[in-house]
């Protein structure tokens, strides 16, 4: 006996559905993927070109060497914590938090260093607080 054979179909896989859940996939991580851009950036810090303001109290002058060593007007601190640079800033303003302070730093200050001055400062209560800048060269002083 002979068996007449079904004719073949050829085997087919529908992508159409698989297509559909590539593209919501695609779509989804495009929405909740967040684009940094990471590199390197060069800053070049600005230069200061006003004059001081004139101060009506004594100020307080905190300097930070190169080294990362402070000193408060001209008193060579023991360490570099912020709870010492907040003990010296206190001890020398007799409790005034009024009174200004400036922070004098070396151009080749980390800065760390800088930051924490300015840390210890606004821990201790210091809201006057000023920067000390150099004129770029070639700059004409202005007188207000």
């Amino acid at each position: 006996m002979r068996f007449r054979r079904s004719p073949r179909r050829a085997a087919r896989i529908d992508i159409i559905n698989l297509i559909d859940v590539v593209f919501v996939t695609l779509i989804f991580f495009m929405l909740a993927t967040t684009f940094a851009r990471e590199g390197k950036l060069q800053v070049t810090l600005p230069e200061a070109a006003s004059q001081a303001p004139e101060q009506s109290r004594e100020r307080l002058e905190l300097l930070v060497s190169a080294s990362g060593s402070y000193a408060l007007d001209g008193r060579t601190l023991a360490d570099s914590r912020v709870q010492t640079i907040m003990a010296a800033l206190r001890d020398a303003s007799g409790g005034d938090t009024e009174r200004p302070l400036v922070i004098t730093a070396d151009g080749k200050t980390s800065h760390e260093c800088v930051v924490r001055a300015m840390d210890a400062a606004g821990r201790a209560g210091f809201a006057k607080l000023s920067i000390t800048t150099r004129q770029p060269p070639g700059a004409a002083e202005t007188t207000p």
